[in-house]
């Protein structure tokens, strides 16, 4: 079994499915948040994002989620952005109508300002005027065609590009089948853990996806656990 994560097999997601029933939709979502904050998506994040934002501290930073599902990572963000005394302005998309209501309770319950709106990143391009886009545990749903597609628009949209993702290896496969399971008790998340584990790119393909975008000169880098950052700099 193992032998076949040398290859990517991208495999369906049951939560990119249209049809998904929101109430379904939504328990996945809180399972994928609490994988964010086991995976420590926004500690990944948060270094380069506080660096570009001790750059310019007399504004805040503009920042796009791409993908962004309940909105936890850029919610995360602000957190630590509040604890270090700067400034973010917080913005996320995503194409489930589901996710953005989600989005949009959870920024509410948490006191932030954040905008949140419908978005297919992958048929439209991305609004302009953003100092970084980031995206997490997205490109591995994507075909290697509409991953390129989406970094070149993100690439378009901001100064700065950061990519969390998980890493296609034997370690990450079997975090995400554990972690799908100890994390959700959505049926949804089971089946999309390990999933998407099969459907990841190893940081070295990304780097590809990166330059066939236009990234040129962006770098992939491990990170625990069994993740990689993409993080491209507009010169």
């Amino acid at each position: 079994m193992f032998a076949s994560l040398a290859r990517r097999e991208r495999v369906p997601e049951l939560m990119d499915d249209p049809a998904l029933d929101p109430v379904a939709h939504r328990l996945a979502l809180a399972g994928l948040a609490r994988a964010n904050r086991f995976s420590r998506s926004a500690d990944i994040l948060w270094p380069s994002i506080l660096a570009q934002a001790r750059q310019s501290p007399s504004k805040p930073l503009r920042i796009l989620d791409v993908a962004t599902g309940s909105g936890d990572v850029p919610l995360a963000l602000a957190a630590r952005a509040k604890r270090a005394g700067v400034r973010l302005d917080l913005h996320g998309c995503d194409v489930s109508d589901t996710a953005v209501s989600a989005a949009r309770d959870a920024a509410a319950r948490a006191g932030v300002a954040a905008t949140f709106f419908r978005h297919d990143a992958v048929a439209d391009p991305l609004p302009a005027g953003f100092d970084v886009a980031t995206c997490s545990l997205f490109l591995h749903h994507l075909s290697e065609p509409d991953a390129v597609t989406v970094l070149r628009r993100m690439g378009e949209a901001a100064r700065v590009v950061l990519v969390n993702d998980m890493e296609r290896s034997v370690p990450g496969f079997l975090l995400a089948w554990v972690a799908a399971r100890v994390l959700s008790r959505s049926p949804v998340v089971h089946f999309d853990g390990p999933a998407s584990a099969r459907s990841a790119f190893t940081p070295v393909e990304a780097l590809h996806l990166a330059e066939a975008a236009g990234l040129h000169g962006a770098t992939a880098r491990w990170r625990f656990p069994c993740r990689y950052l993409v993080k491209w700099s507009r010169r």
